[in-house]
């Protein structure tokens, strides 16, 4: 994750540009709290969002540590995002909380701020593919499906063996394709399993009429895993991010659990 560089020094007479810069509270350890000039507030809105994108649902708090920024600072931006429906907040579960108090509000995006990442050529898309099933039929389109994630997969090679830090690899590798895909993918540990959690789809649109490419998608993990994995949500159908849990522990076989 990058996050926002503070000039050192400020140039006062640099006339326009040194106008365009806001000033942005940043927390400092020890509990004091400073303020420096930060390059266009539109970054850290941006920074915010990208967090927003691929760690939501976040509390205001981590996104302030992360960032280094006041908690006055990032509600200011969360406000602005709430306000333009771009994103949403929902009180912590409470296997979620850390000690005693009242719960704390975790921030995502909604649809409509997800929608402003960037869904290029959707209506041109969507044609295509319609197109494409009136020629050539469902295998026309399942063929598509798979050649498109052949394609974004085509440096990954599948996993030589099936063991907690061999899949565990892959699972990171595929992600890191996929983010290079455009998908701000990443994986997380989950009891017994590893997570790829896709946190943008490009064609999410498209793929609200298409699930063709969803499901070419799951296939190509399954091949590279070597494993049975389940696709647990997808953006398309209106989750926050598409998530494939990975199991870690091989399922016992009814011919070993009967000795």
């Amino acid at each position: 994750m990058k996050t926002i560089g503070t000039p050192t020094n400020v140039d006062e007479g640099a006339g326009s540009n040194a106008m365009s810069a806001s000033v942005e509270p940043v927390a400092h350890a020890g509990g004091v709290s400073v303020s420096v000039a930060v390059s266009h507030d539109g970054h850290t809105r941006a920074a915010i969002v990208r967090l927003l994108l691929e760690e939501g649902p976040i509390t205001a708090t981590a996104i302030g540590t992360k960032l280094e920024l006041t908690a006055a600072g990032v509600r200011r931006h969360l406000d602005a995002l709430i306000e333009a429906g771009e994103a949403r907040a929902a009180t912590s579960a409470s296997w979620q909380q850390r000690g005693r108090g009242r719960p704390a509000k975790q921030y995502q995006l909604t649809p409509a701020g997800r929608g402003k990442l960037g869904h290029a050529y959707d209506d041109l898309a969507g044609a295509a593919m319609r197109q494409l099933r009136e020629i050539g039929g469902q295998s026309a389109i399942e063929e598509f499906a798979r050649k498109r994630v052949a394609a974004i997969v085509a440096g990954v090679d599948p996993a030589a063996d099936r063991d907690t830090e061999a899949l565990t690899d892959k699972a990171e590798e595929i992600a890191d394709v996929f983010t290079s895909a455009g998908f701000a993918a990443t994986t997380r540990k989950v009891g017994n399993g590893v997570q790829i959690c896709q946190h943008h789809c490009p064609v999410s649109h498209v793929a609200e009429e298409f699930p063709e490419l969803c499901d070419a998608e799951l296939h190509a993990f399954r091949n590279l895993l070597g494993t049975h994995v389940q696709r647990l949500a997808t953006i398309a159908n209106g989750d926050c991010a598409c998530t494939t849990h990975v199991p870690l522990t091989p399922p016992v076989s009814a011919k070993t659990a009967s000795g």
